[in-house]
């Protein structure tokens, strides 16, 4: 007589899934990487968060003298204007994360949208977006965006996150695609395709959920492209000049001719900020690949076997 086995009980499934999430935790949190990239980018998101918290100076207010280094009041000098430096630091960093989280995800979202249709259903669709892909991808991004940011309209964070957008979702699209591509012969997409469900439902319910990863890093990239873009486009006067963010510090300071005043406090904040920020972003983006990359992985604990050979 022939017997099956039992599929597993619901908490012993509970169990095994906790077992799981503990194990990626724990390899998260020993990751150096990961720990450092998130210390960083936590910081600068408790610092847009609690802004209003950390001064009581206006960005915009001029109640103080002009180009005084850093003091007690003042812990970042002032402007040319007399406006607080630290205040616009922190609010800036409000503006600049929104549009950079904003921007990010709306890159992400284009690029899954065009990467995983194009990989999954082939044909001539596919030929037509991987003609568009190639056309974004070929076209230099600077002069490309610099010529989108002059030619719309407005001058605002929409118009912003759309130029971003625009130009920062080819590359996403093709990593994507090539994903979809070695997935879409695999035996439980088959499966789903003899039951009949729809592509649509495939590609965002089937083949989507076992790419997080993949998605993610690309996001944690799209992001920092958001940061970079947007800081060097305000600060070559293409965006709100009168918006608080970053790049916008920065335009302000080379265009009162900080340097020339000797007003290092006002570059070296915000600068260094969307270094640091950037950095925070692209080590987490280290460390996620490291994580689901089996290869890496695999490299990491053969630098380590010969380490703890040498110390015995």
């Amino acid at each position: 007589m022939l017997t099956t086995e039992a599929a597993p009980s619901a908490p012993y499934r509970g169990v095994r899934r906790r077992s799981r999430m503990g194990k990626s935790l724990r390899r998260f949190f020993g990751n150096g990487k990961a720990v450092s990239g998130s210390i960083l980018i936590a910081l600068f998101v408790v610092i847009a968060l609690a802004a209003p918290l950390l001064t009581h100076i206006g960005p915009s207010d001029t109640s103080s003298l002009p180009l005084q280094p850093p003091s007690v009041q003042h812990p970042f000098g002032t402007t040319s204007l007399g406006q607080d430096v630290f205040s616009q630091f922190v609010y800036g960093a409000r503006g600049t994360l929104f549009v950079g989280l904003l921007a990010g995800a709306g890159a992400i979202l284009l690029s899954m949208i065009v990467g995983m249709v194009s990989g999954y259903i082939g044909g001539l669709v596919d030929e037509v977006l991987q003609l568009v892909t190639n056309i974004f991808l070929v076209i230099p991004g600077l002069p490309l965006v610099i010529v989108l940011a002059a030619v719309l309209p407005s001058s605002g964070d929409v118009t912003m996150i759309s130029v971003i957008v625009l130009t920062g979702w080819a590359w996403g699209a093709r990593v994507l695609r090539s994903q979809v591509i070695s997935m879409r012969s695999l035996p439980y997409i088959e499966s789903a395709k003899m039951g009949g469900e729809s592509s649509w439902n495939i590609i965002f319910r089937e083949i989507m959920p076992n790419m997080f990863s993949l998605i993610f890093a690309n996001f944690l990239f799209s992001i920092i492209y958001a940061v970079l873009t947007e800081s060097g486009l305000q600060f070559l006067g293409l965006g709100n000049v009168n918006a608080v963010n970053w790049g916008t510090m920065l335009y302000w300071a080379d265009t009162e001719g900080a340097m020339l005043s000797g007003a290092w406090w006002w570059i070296v904040p915000p600068g260094l900020a969307i270094a640091l920020l950037g950095a925070g972003l692209a080590l987490l983006n280290y460390a996620v690949d490291e994580m689901t990359n089996p290869k890496l992985r695999v490299r990491r604990r053969r630098r380590r076997k010969p380490e703890r050979g040498a110390s015995m």
